[in-house]
């Protein structure tokens, strides 16, 4: 069988049917993926923060919280793209779709579904992830090797406040608004006052030109 992944990569599952748990679990180990599985979102938690795992696939519906109570708590603790999930449920209606997307979930698989196309969903979202994790550390490496920002003082000539460096930090980073809100446990207001002073101080447009100013 074909493995497409050379770094094996760790897989959470949440869902309280024992028996899709194994199942899933013995089909995406022939993948090679390192697979662990709970039945309720406070043992995922308990799992997340002592393992924090590369991707977690989650059920909606189950007893006491379910999988909207568990992406909004991940989100508190962890940045939105750092632990991509996937919802794997039988809650198939647009506005249940509509509701975990605009929590942030990467997918939405209704049950019963084609476990293949699983397969395919989980590689596809973790390539996107390490794309863009290169992308920021070559984004945080250009702004540190660049002589031209602080051997000339040229960061420190725009005299920016210690938030206003951390907020221009992460929009160089590529998060945007809300994400850098829920970071920094600010409300989004707050973050966008922060991004008008940035643009004022550097003389620039929007986010676009605030970037090549810097990279």
């Amino acid at each position: 069988m074909k493995h497409f992944n050379k770094v094996i990569k760790k897989i959470l599952l949440i869902d309280d049917d024992k028996k899709l748990c194994e199942l899933l679990y013995s089909y995406l180990i022939s993948y090679n993926f390192s697979v662990e599985f709970v039945h309720s979102i406070r043992s995922a938690l308990v799992v997340i923060k002592k393992r924090k795992p590369d991707l977690v696939i989650s059920d909606i519906m189950m007893h006491d919280l379910n999988g909207y109570d568990f992406i909004k708590l991940l989100n508190l603790n962890y940045h939105p793209k750092s632990i991509p999930v996937i919802f794997l449920t039988a809650k198939g209606m647009t506005h249940d779709r509509i509701r975990g997307y605009n929590l942030g979930c990467y997918a939405y698989l209704i049950k019963p579904f084609d476990p293949q196309e699983l397969v395919a969903i989980i590689n596809s979202i973790l390539s996107h992830v390490e794309l863009f994790t290169k992308i920021d550390q070559t984004a945080i490496l250009s702004l540190k090797s660049n002589s031209s920002l602080y051997s000339q003082g040229f960061l420190k000539s725009f005299n920016f406040t210690n938030r206003e460096k951390t907020v221009l930090n992460f929009i160089l980073k590529g998060y945007m608004n809300k994400e850098i809100a829920i970071v920094l446990n600010v409300t989004q207001r707050n973050v966008e006052k922060y991004v008008t002073r940035l643009f004022i101080k550097t003389n620039v447009r929007n986010r676009i030109e605030l970037i090549r100013l810097f990279i």
